[in-house]
């Protein structure tokens, strides 16, 4: 018989070991983080989730680490598709050092309408969560549209801008930031200010998942600047209002709470002109403005605020796994935060698990609610669904 493979650490457990390791009391490195030692003390203990983006990147800075050596990359030994998406990333990461702008390709590029289609089932694999998928296609069609040239340019930017988003969603927040600036170059090469707009959220995005919500505000709030003169081109609006979500997250990371809602207000006044959208792949619009919402206001510790919003938000009207699971996810994240909430909670987690597993199996956040809700389900049955959903997440 096989043997069961050992149990990924959790958050709490990686938390107490890098304090251990530096020799700080408690007391002290909650200190560094800004939080009360008894958070502190608690999330060692698993007796608090941390399933909180903002906090977790206050513990690592304390711990002068990354967020991702906290969070880890659970993957269920069960779960083939997310082993084969991880798997993926090594090759990704190779193209996209070797696609230098600076250098030319000395491969023949296929005909760009080959490109362009390759480049539609990749999109259509993302947006599906579909990341093994993804990350099989991209290494060829990385260094093929560099071959291409100029006339793939705007390809290109759209290759690395998924590629980017993937390495984000599997938890490889330097690659990820790799892919945003792969996408940067091709915009600029392009000389195109949407493109470059696109490019810059990019870098926003990969710059939160590092951590450096400063950084990501600061390159948001630029992109903001500069598209504001181009809002009449195609696209321009939708991306300027992606751009200030993005600027709301960044914000409420960084402790901003008034900046942030500002942010999120603006561009939710920006949806209700522009309706519910597909320009780009961003999908902006009302729909879109309240999951975001859901998110920053779980993260920025207001449980209740986000699952009211996640209450008047119907996540159908976007028919993709890529915004329904953040939707169904983060919600549970809200739920599980609730008193007498947790079979509400294991219910929103399901639908995600259904929409993108493996998103969902690859998720350190998931991991932790789920682990928090099991710790709860020994003194109150959690049922056999719960534990279902821990054995399939490695959650022990």
């Amino acid at each position: 018989m096989t043997p069961r493979p050992t149990a990924d650490p959790t958050i709490g457990e990686r938390v107490r070991d890098r304090r251990l390791l530096r020799g700080w009391s408690i007391r002290y490195a909650a200190s560094r983080a800004g939080v009360s030692h008894a958070t502190w003390s608690r999330i060692e203990r698993g007796l608090q989730a941390a399933d909180n983006r903002f906090m977790l990147a206050d513990l690592a800075a304390a711990l002068d680490c990354a967020p991702s050596d906290l969070a880890g990359m659970p993957v269920p030994a069960a779960d083939r598709a997310a082993v084969a998406a991880h798997a993926g990333v090594r090759a990704v990461r190779q193209a996209l050092v070797d696609i230098d702008p600076a250098e030319p390709s000395d491969r023949a590029a296929p005909p760009v309408a080959e490109l362009g289609r390759t480049l539609a089932l990749v999109d259509e694999l993302r947006k599906a969560c579909d990341y093994a998928g993804a990350a099989q296609l991209l290494p060829r069609l990385l260094r093929d549209l560099h071959a291409a040239g100029t006339e793939a340019l705007r390809m290109l930017c759209e290759a690395a801008f998924i590629a980017s988003s993937v390495l984000r969603n599997l938890g490889y927040p330097a690659e990820a930031w790799l892919g945003a600036e792969r996408c940067r170059h091709a915009a600029d090469a392009a000389d195109d200010p949407i493109l470059q707009g696109y490019a810059e959220y990019a870098r926003a995005c990969a710059a939160t998942v590092c951590g450096s919500y400063e950084r990501a505000l600061t390159l948001a709030e630029r992109a903001v600047d500069e598209l504001g003169r181009h809002t009449g081109r195609p696209g321009g609006t939708e991306l300027l209002g992606t751009l200030q979500l993005i600027c709301a997250q960044a914000a409420r990371g960084s402790r901003r709470l008034d900046d942030s809602r500002a942010w999120t207000a603006e561009a939710a006044e920006l949806a209700r002109g522009t309706g519910e959208t597909t320009t780009m792949g961003l999908y902006f619009g009302p729909t879109n403005v309240g999951i975001w919402r859901i998110g920053i206001e779980v993260d920025g510790g207001d449980p209740g605020r986000a699952a009211e919003i996640a209450r008047d938000t119907d996540a159908a009207v976007i028919p993709l796994g890529f915004r329904q699971v953040f939707f169904y996810a983060d919600t549970a994240r809200a739920l599980a935060r609730l008193r007498g909430r947790d079979r509400e909670a294991i219910r929103f987690l399901l639908a995600a698990e259904r929409v993108a597993p493996q998103h969902v199996h690859t998720s350190a956040m998931v991991q932790e609610t789920t682990r928090s809700l099991l710790e709860r389900s020994r003194r109150a049955a959690g049922g056999s669904e719960l534990r279902g959903l821990c054995a399939r997440m490695r959650v022990a």
